[in-house]
């Protein structure tokens, strides 16, 4: 067991963080007009290498959790959770404070010992307040792309010049700097083994933007890009499967069925690049894909995309829509996707479909997850974005315990929330809002107490944005109409006190 370092102590860190909040304090309280040029431009660096200094202490505090086991006492699956959950951080956020952690933290032994970090020359000039997170960044990409069959004397030369360097430049040059370096170690391309490859292999689609655009990024192994390159020969010609063009033939462009002077006439008409062309030959790959019912079904329900529309939505053809996996798709691209699909149409209005099962089935029906999917979208639990795809139907009242398999007792939540439910320590509750409450016939989960000490359910708003905009417009409306009464209630008062008889503000 590792003991405490020397000095350490709950009363010395409380007393050395009430200092580094005095110090902030006293910084904000400064008249900063006074300074000169040269001292704003120094406070602005002295503060930077304060902030990329403390950021070193944040690895070992998150060192200190791990080996403690923090996560699995207070119910939290890995460490990221437990950040996320107790600092109120992004998901990006804690895999970023994890992963530096791991390259540039001091880590033990079973009996104590320290490790070397695995990035030591760059750990050192964070300490320093020389570099800070982007910069360690940099060197970390740099490094985890020099081949494995690279001796171990060079890496770690190659990890003291990038640290080096980080110290005197930016992130920027870092990733530069970084290139030539491992066209150095690696110049004809012998040292790249099929494990670097599987190292980076990778395909990441990113948040969709204001104009429901996906950003795609990553690395194809080779043989993907072999599977790959014939399918976009075959599908991406020019004048195939072009949306632009309702002439244009849609498939294989080999297909018997294809005219091939109609193919011809379509290729001079069209003016996408090639980058276009691809993405319309693989938006026709998944759609034959879906199409087949080759993939089978996925929790219960046939593989193919499940959109939840309004039925003003559908009447007026207008705004957007939402998929079971999140995403989010104009009502007119919606409404064409409907005509080339077969389609299952069902209404939520208590008189078809069986949705109440009480405790004859534990397993939740068809139905029920379709009209959970319209209804929740997604996950649940509070601050989860997991989208309906990757979800399971839960019992807000534990089935084994008497709970029912009916529509109003039964919510979302994906396998790693499912987890968190349990009676333990760090564990989550979960409910339905009563009447009368601000969120009635809600799913509402109940933090443990290393989370709200005062354990107030919460429930989700990830997946309805639109309510959380409508409280928040509703209470900033009662908000002016309170000052305003207020307002009319003080006027005409004499400064100093009200007159007899008036109201109390």
């Amino acid at each position: 067991m590792r003991s405490s370092a020397c000095g350490g102590g709950s009363d010395q860190v409380a007393e050395h963080l009430a200092g580094l909040a005095a110090a902030v304090d006293g910084l904000d309280a400064d008249d900063l007009t006074g300074l000169p040029d040269s001292d704003v431009l120094g406070a602005l660096r002295g503060m930077e290498a304060t902030l990329r200094a403390a950021a070193a202490i944040g690895h070992r505090l998150i060192v200190e959790s791990v080996e403690r086991g923090l996560p699995g006492k207070n119910g939290c699956a890995s460490v990221n959770k437990l950040l996320i959950d107790v600092l109120r951080i992004s998901a990006g956020d804690a895999s970023r404070r994890v992963t530096a952690a791991r390259k540039l933290g001091t880590w033990h032994t079973l009996s104590g010992e320290e490790l070397p970090a695995t990035l030591p020359a760059a750990a050192a000039a964070q300490r320093d307040g020389d570099i800070g997170a982007e910069h360690a960044a940099a060197v970390r990409e740099v490094v985890h792309k020099i081949p494995s069959a690279t001796p171990t004397p060079e890496v770690e030369t190659a990890e003291r010049v990038l640290a080096e360097l980080a110290r005197h430049g930016t992130p920027e040059d870092v990733a530069r700097a970084g290139q030539r370096l491992l066209a150095y170690l690696n110049p004809d391309g012998k040292l790249t083994d099929d494990k670097d490859r599987a190292r980076r292999r990778g395909l990441r689609l990113g948040r969709q933007d204001s104009d429901l655009m996906t950003p795609v990024s990553g690395w194809l192994d080779p043989e993907t890009r072999a599977l790959l390159d014939p399918v976009l020969a075959k599908l991406a010609r020019p004048g195939m499967n072009n949306p632009d063009d309702p002439q244009s033939p849609r498939g294989d462009a080999e297909s018997a069925n294809i005219d091939r002077n109609e193919l011809g006439r379509a290729a001079a008409r069209d003016t996408r690049t090639a980058a276009q062309r691809n993405h319309d030959a693989l938006k026709q790959v998944l759609r034959g894909l879906l199409g087949s019912g080759a993939l089978g079904t996925h929790r219960g329900l046939p593989v193919t995309t499940i959109i939840t529309m309004r039925l003003d939505q559908l009447d007026h053809a207008a705004g957007v829509v939402t998929t079971a996996s999140g995403g989010a798709v104009p009502i007119k691209d919606a409404l064409k996707m409907a005509e080339r699909s077969h389609p299952v149409l069902a209404l939520f209005d208590h008189n078809g479909r069986p949705l109440h099962l009480g405790r004859v089935k534990r397993l939740a029906s068809a139905d029920q997850r379709l009209a959970l999917i319209a209804a929740e979208g997604g996950c649940t639990r509070p601050g989860c974005d997991a989208p309906a795809t990757t979800t399971a139907v839960h019992h807000v009242h534990d089935w084994r315990k008497g709970g029912n398999t009916d529509i109003d007792e039964l919510t979302l939540g994906c396998d790693a929330c499912h987890a968190l439910i349990h009676d333990g320590p760090g564990g989550w509750q979960t409910g339905i809002a009563p009447d009368g409450t601000a969120f009635a016939g809600q799913a509402q989960w109940t933090p443990p107490p290393h989370i709200d000490p005062r354990q107030r359910p919460r429930v989700n708003y990830r997946h309805h944005p639109g309510e959380l905009l409508d409280r928040a417009g509703r209470t900033a409306m009662e908000h002016n109409e309170t000052h305003a009464r207020s307002r009319g209630q003080m006027g005409g008062r004499p400064h100093g006190g009200s007159r007899a008889g008036d109201d109390e503000p």
